[in-house]
């Protein structure tokens, strides 16, 4: 089966931040960003985000459109896309809000995470190892093979790093708020890595819109810019 379309969906700050050192969440996008995101989830088959996101955010990760889920129904597809998400260690909390709303949820973990998971997610989620360590083509290669055509990817930054550090991102979409946080222990978009192509390679730029005042860039990291 062919592997999904992987398109990364993220708000940073003007400096690159994805979230404030705050216990409570940083609100980076607008009400009409917050509604464009919501379209991209209704288009995508599945939906992932790393444990770190659902540690620290405790999301419910819907489509909250009556809508959208109506159209998606009417299309003959599951009212909610598939909820995806990653966990090395197991370290999973089955009272998160993640597992108790919206459709079918699958969790990748390692061989040792699944000794952890297996029984803590019986009825919750489908547990799927990766083998000794994650292997995130095995990821896509699974996604495929359950029918998933583009999987929506909203982080954290592990998670983006680990998807574009390893050539497997097809569009970046890249939501800029007028905002400074300049915390040295708030997250960012993307670690230190090696990236395909290396700090000379420039992406090919889809498209670049204003959503009020947050500045959306699309960006195909696997087509060069022709400059």
């Amino acid at each position: 089966m062919p592997r999904p379309y992987v398109l990364l969906s993220v708000a940073t700050s003007v400096d690159g931040y994805i979230d404030d050192a705050s216990p409570q969440r940083l609100l980076l996008s607008n009400s009409a960003d917050f509604d464009r995101v919501d379209q991209v989830r209704a288009e995508s088959d599945a939906i992932l985000i790393g444990a770190g996101t659902i540690r620290a955010d405790n999301p419910r990760l819907l489509v909250n459109s009556d809508k959208r889920r109506a159209d998606r129904v009417s299309r003959g597809l599951p009212e909610y896309p598939l909820k995806v998400t990653i966990s090395g260690s197991g370290d999973l909390d089955p009272e998160a809000k993640f597992w108790h709303h919206g459709g079918a949820k699958v969790a990748y973990t390692t061989d040792e995470g699944e000794k952890r998971l297996g029984a803590r997610l019986a009825g919750l989620a489908d547990v799927v190892s990766l083998g000794p360590d994650i292997d995130f083509g095995m990821l896509l290669d699974d996604l495929g093979g359950r029918g998933v055509k583009q999987l929506m990817v909203e982080g954290g930054g592990s998670i983006h790093t680990a998807f574009l550090s390893q050539g497997l991102a097809d569009e970046i979409h890249l939501a800029i708020a007028p905002l400074l946080v300049g915390d040295a222990d708030a997250p960012r978009f993307l670690s230190p890595a090696s990236y395909p192509g290396g700090s000379t390679r420039r992406m090919a730029l889809a498209e670049a819109r204003t959503i009020g005042d947050v500045v959306l860039l699309r960006y195909l990291p696997n087509l060069v810019s022709a400059q």
